[in-house]
């Protein structure tokens, strides 16, 4: 397939998320606690779009060096990044609107009551930072300080995941999934960077 389909194949894909929660929404299908459930659904999406950003390039090398050609993906993970980016200001954006109704004015109290959301602020901020660096005029622009910049997504990746662990109240269980995830995303590169410099 060219990679101009795939790469439309990858965004509507990418939106069907979107397309879901609109309809729930339109179809008054959110249960008893809408707004909650807004929130929930874009933060989980822009993990979820975050860890398979993260994935693209351990899936290439492991399935590389199993003898297979697979390197089309990592051709759109600019995009996959970008929708990581996406969700995480839908997010934030949904907790603006339809927790806070926005009334800045509370935030301080919900920072007291909502710790979970200091570590938010950052990931999102850096989220930002690397989809306005992302294009390739930024990238020769910042030379190498680029490739260093675009390595603050595994410092994200933590901030995310401490989100999700921090709002825990009773199970424990998609905590520990995601954070099985995250390690295995982040220690495959930490083992694969002591290999190179052996």
């Amino acid at each position: 397939m060219p990679v101009l389909w795939r790469r439309v194949l990858i965004f509507f894909l990418a939106l069907i998320p979107l397309v879901f929660i609109v309809y729930k929404t339109i179809s008054n299908q959110l249960g008893a606690d809408p707004a909650k459930t807004i929130v929930l659904f874009t933060g989980e999406w822009a993990i979820y779009f975050l860890f398979i950003t993260l994935a693209v390039t351990p899936l290439r090398r492991l399935i590389n060096a199993g003898g297979f050609h697979f390197r089309w993906l990592q051709a759109h993970r600019r995009m996959l990044g970008l929708f990581t980016l996406f969700y995480a200001l839908l997010h934030m954006a949904a907790f603006l609107v339809f927790i806070l109704g926005l009334d800045l004015t509370r935030f301080g109290k919900e920072l007291v009551e909502r710790p979970y959301i200091l570590v938010t602020i950052p990931a999102i901020i850096l989220l930002i930072i690397l989809g306005v660096t992302s294009t390739k005029s930024m990238m020769r622009r910042l030379g190498k300080n680029w490739s260093r910049l675009h390595k603050s997504i595994y410092l994200i990746a933590i901030l995310a995941w401490l989100h999700v662990f921090m709002q825990v109240r009773s199970s424990y269980f998609e905590a520990v999934i995601l954070g099985g995830i995250l390690l295995w995303l982040l220690g495959i590169r930490v083992y694969w960077y002591f290999q190179k410099s052996k």
